[in-house]
């Protein structure tokens, strides 16, 4: 965004309450809206530069994070590719120790009746 002028919100100001048949004349009313307009395109011009500050600074903190997420879960290369021996591609439920013994299911919690007001 292009930074505002000091005057040109006053102009602006001036032009749409002239639209609506109040017109803004040279007095002591007027040198208050006046510093007030300015003061508020000076608030805008700051808080433009700062949107575009952090905006820059959060791009460069989310680029940081994503490449720290690709590096932890990127797959690891390995030293030397061995072939799959045939029919590895299939998965199988065979255990990979035949002597361990398969875990018991935990049971499932009891859940007391709540008894009815009357």
């Amino acid at each position: 965004m292009q930074p505002i002028k000091k005057d040109e919100l006053f102009r602006h100001l001036g032009d749409f309450l002239k639209s609506k048949g109040i017109e803004l004349t040279n007095g002591s009313f007027t040198a208050p809206i006046q510093e007030g307009c300015d003061l508020l395109s000076d608030t805008i011009n700051a808080t433009q530069k700062t949107v575009e500050h952090t905006k820059t600074q959060v791009n460069e903190a989310l680029d940081h994070l994503r490449q720290s997420i690709h590096e932890r879960t990127a797959p690891k290369p390995t030293a030397s590719p061995s072939p799959e021996p045939p029919g590895s591609g299939q998965k199988s439920k065979a255990r990979s120790n035949p002597e361990e013994k398969p875990r018991a299911k935990r049971p499932l919690p009891k859940v007391k009746a709540r008894r009815r007001k009357q």
